[in-house]
């Protein structure tokens, strides 16, 4: 067997191909200590899209002092717009992101509910209705101006305050978010605590209350090393599309229980093991992350980065 491939073996039941969302330069980099130069951030997005990414989160419009990781929002949309055939949204946290991601020419843009009512307040400084209040005109704008809108949902499975979140609590937010417009939701495990009866139960519950599968994407984090095994379980349920962040950067800075994303490379291996199409080089894209983890000064967290960096080509520093 090659050394850079699993052996593919399929299962039954499970999707042809996958769409991976890549967050790696947003959710990730935003997590960073110390704010990484807008140069080596567009080249990271550049050789995520080389090594095959179609979908890759550029950066977000929040105010600069609340995450001034990416207050370069306007420098670096414009170094990576004109990559072909790669969609690249973009977080908006209100119309006035909305303002500044029009005038730069974004076609995909997100907003970030929470399905808890003390993650709200951290995040967005107001009540799960208010936040949603403040997203519909956002949503609706959007739509006329004919963007695809995603709808972020945090804390769908637990809260670091309020501990297990009901299942009908976060149906009911989802609701709210396709019923304003969201073209597609991501569900979020922002602490890692879900497993995947828990995962099924949400997925199926969605559904009975009108929520198609095929609106539905699922973002976990590997805090308790579940978010592979959570995967599998959306993915036997139909979900297509996956959202992962190269090397495993990321967190979230309003929720000090949480650690990094599950690592794209990680999901790879497995989707390729499992015969399920991604169109990313898994080669390339390990090489991409370790030259980011060495721009960042540290190695990668990613279980398949640090297996397979020696034994893949490295692309030119």
């Amino acid at each position: 067997m090659d050394g850079a491939l699993p052996m593919t073996v399929p299962m039954d039941g499970l999707p042809a191909r996958v769409r991976i969302h890549e967050v790696g330069a947003r959710d990730g980099l935003q997590n960073e200590q110390t704010v990484v130069p807008v140069e080596v951030k567009a080249e990271f997005v550049r050789r995520l899209a080389e090594a095959g990414l179609r979908t890759i989160e550029a950066t977000s419009f929040v105010h600069p002092k609340w995450v001034p990781q990416l207050a370069d929002a306007e420098q670096l949309f414009p170094l990576v717009s004109d990559l072909g055939g790669v969609r690249l949204p973009v977080l908006v946290p209100n119309e006035r992101g909305l303002d500044r991601a029009l005038a730069l020419g974004a076609r995909e843009v997100a907003v970030f509910a929470s399905a808890t009512e003390s993650f709200a307040r951290a995040n967005l400084n107001r009540t799960v209705d208010e936040a949603l209040a403040m997203f519909e005109p956002v949503v609706a704008r959007a739509r006329e101006e004919g963007l695809r809108v995603r709808g972020y949902l945090s804390m769908c499975f637990g809260d670091p305050w309020e501990g297990a979140v009901p299942v009908g609590q976060v149906v009911r937010v989802c609701r709210s978010l396709t019923d304003m417009g969201c073209d597609e939701l991501s569900l979020g495990d922002t602490i890692g605590v879900a497993t995947p009866g828990h995962v099924l139960a949400l997925l199926t519950q969605l559904n009975q209350a009108g929520v198609t599968t095929d609106r539905l994407a699922v973002h976990f984090h590997d805090t308790y090393g579940q978010a592979l095994s959570n995967t599998l379980a959306a993915l036997r349920h139909g979900v297509g599309v996956v959202d992962a962040s190269a090397g495993g950067l990321g967190g979230c800075p309003y929720a000090k229980s949480a650690t990094g994303n599950l690592a794209t490379e990680d999901l790879v291996w497995m989707l390729h093991g499992l015969g399920i199409e991604t169109g990313v080089d898994l080669g390339r894209l390990v090489a991409t992350s370790a030259w980011m983890a060495d721009r960042l000064g540290r190695p990668s967290p990613s279980r398949t980065v640090r297996a397979l960096a020696g034994t893949t080509p490295r692309q030119e520093q």
